[in-house]
C-alpha cells in the first residue's frame, strides 16, 4: 500500500476517539488542501492530542490513478485517496497530482 506525505496542522478534538486532526497536503503545483480526519488514518503515533507540538508528519494511504514525466525529470503521480480509507479533502477532492518523492510505501 502507497501512501502520500501530509502535514499535520493542529489537532480539533477527542471525538470521535482517538481523536481528529486538521492535515495539508501540497500537490506538484504548490496548492495546498485540507483534510480533516481521524489521528489514526493519518498517523502512526497514536498518542497526538491537543499537548503535542504541531506540525507532525503524517501520511494518508491512496491508490495511484497515473504516472507522467514533466518537462526536465519530474515524475508527476495522480493518486486518489478515497481507497482505502475513504479520505477526501475538505472540498470532497480525492484525486491529486503529487510529486513522486511525496509517496512512501506503507506496507
Amino acid at each position: 500500500m502507497l501512501g502520500v506525505k501530509v502535514t499535520i496542522l493542529r489537532y480539533i478534538g477527542g471525538d470521535p476517539q482517538p481523536g481528529v486532526v486538521e492535515c495539508q497536503l501540497e500537490d506538484a503545483t504548490g496548492k495546498r488542501w485540507l483534510f480533516i480526519e481521524k489521528t489514526a488514518i493519518v498517523s502512526s503515533t497514536a498518542n497526538l492530542d491537543d499537548k503535542t507540538n504541531y506540525p507532525q508528519a503524517g501520511t494518508i494511504a491512496c491508490e495511484v490513478v497515473r504516472r507522467s514525466r514533466e518537462s526536465g525529470d519530474c515524475e508527476i503521480v495522480r493518486i486518489n485517496t478515497e481507497r482505502p480509507w475513504h479520505v477526501e479533502s475538505i472540498d470532497g477532492s480525492t484525486e491529486f497530482d503529487v510529486v513522486a518523492d511525496s509517496l512512501i510505501d506503507l506496507s
